[in-house]
């Protein structure tokens, strides 16, 4: 059975939906809804009677159609009812059309690719803790270190809320590490408004808020629950959380309350050696997902790609 390549309006979004609400590897980046939020624009790879697919977010720039990752979106790839096979999965990103010249995109943690001559892939790490067990059995594997953090914030008063809008934290971030990092634009900003505020519409979503004894919020998160997962979606924080342990705090409070149940606490991340220890702090467990790569340019646009790369990467290290 051939896998069809699919654009935007030429897709079955209800039969979409339902194929990612029955995969066995579904998860809410493939969500329709979710992928009109963040990309805007996607096409499709489909197998079958939607039994099978694969999202493709793309984009035109210079005259070039390429495929990427959009933000806040941690993990694509093929999703399907059944579990994915190294052959299918190699089935579906050779169906990757020839007139997309550039790729880079993120499977999932049931997707397994070998690189080959046509692409290659690179290991990422995410973290997952189960909250299958007790509180008090989960917060045994926590690191000393963060034990000392959680009283540290007791001993500040960091108190949690847990119905604040997601705006705040938001600003949070933006206002601080946000302006260090300088990697998300403003497009991007407000997607990720409009993707919690439609989460939480849809009752999958919840804020969490840390404020400090003066009433000031100090840190925050985001979650979404899809399938057996329950995503950290997104955080912000400032100098007195990084001070006081606040956000140590903002995570075991959750754990506390949403232990024991059958779902998974996914970290979302992250590559970066403070975050990965940070979250690893609590007990999680490291799985990988592969980033795909597939490069079709000519040689000359090859150069010109990596020297805008560069220039980009510089940029926004210095602003």
């Amino acid at each position: 059975m051939a896998i069809r390549y699919l654009k935007h309006k030429e897709i079955d979004f209800e039969k979409w939906d339902k194929c990612i609400d029955n995969a066995f590897n579904g998860i809410i980046y493939g969500y329709s809804w979710y992928l009109d939020i963040t990309s805007h624009y996607w096409d499709a790879l489909i197998k079958g009677d939607y039994e099978s697919i694969m999202p493709l977010p793309c984009r035109k720039k210079f005259g070039i159609n390429y495929i990427y990752q959009p933000a806040f979106v941690q993990q694509l790839g093929v999703f399907s009812k059944k579990p994915v096979s190294s052959e299918l999965l190699k089935e579906f990103v050779d169906a990757i059309p020839g007139k997309f010249k550039y790729v880079f995109y993120n499977l999932n943690v049931y997707n397994d690719l070998q690189s080959g001559k046509k692409y290659k892939t690179i290991n990422n790490q995410t973290f997952e803790l189960s909250l299958a067990e007790k509180y008090e059995i989960i917060r045994k594997g926590y690191s000393t270190n963060n034990k000392r953090n959680i009283k540290k914030a007791e001993k500040n008063d960091i108190f949690i809320t847990h119905s604040s809008g997601p705006e705040p934290i938001i600003n949070l971030f933006r206002n601080n590490r946000g302006k260090l990092l300088n990697t998300i634009s403003k497009t991007e900003y407000n997607n990720l408004k409009h993707l919690a505020y439609s989460s939480l519409h849809k009752g999958i979503a919840q804020v969490y808020s840390a404020y400090g004894p003066t009433n000031t919020l100090c840190a925050g998160m985001i979650i979404v629950r899809s399938h057996d997962r329950i995503i950290f979606l997104f955080s912000g924080s400032n100098e007195e959380a990084r001070q006081t342990g606040a956000m140590s705090k903002l995570i075991d409070d959750f754990i506390s309350r949403n232990s024991p149940s059958p779902f998974i606490l996914d970290f979302e991340g992250s590559n970066h050696p403070g975050t990965a220890k940070f979250y690893q702090s609590f007990g999680s467990q490291k799985r990988i997902y592969q980033s795909l790569i597939i490069n079709r340019m000519p040689l000359p646009l090859k150069l010109i790609f990596h020297v805008y790369k560069s220039l980009k990467s510089l940029i926004l290290r210095f602003n």
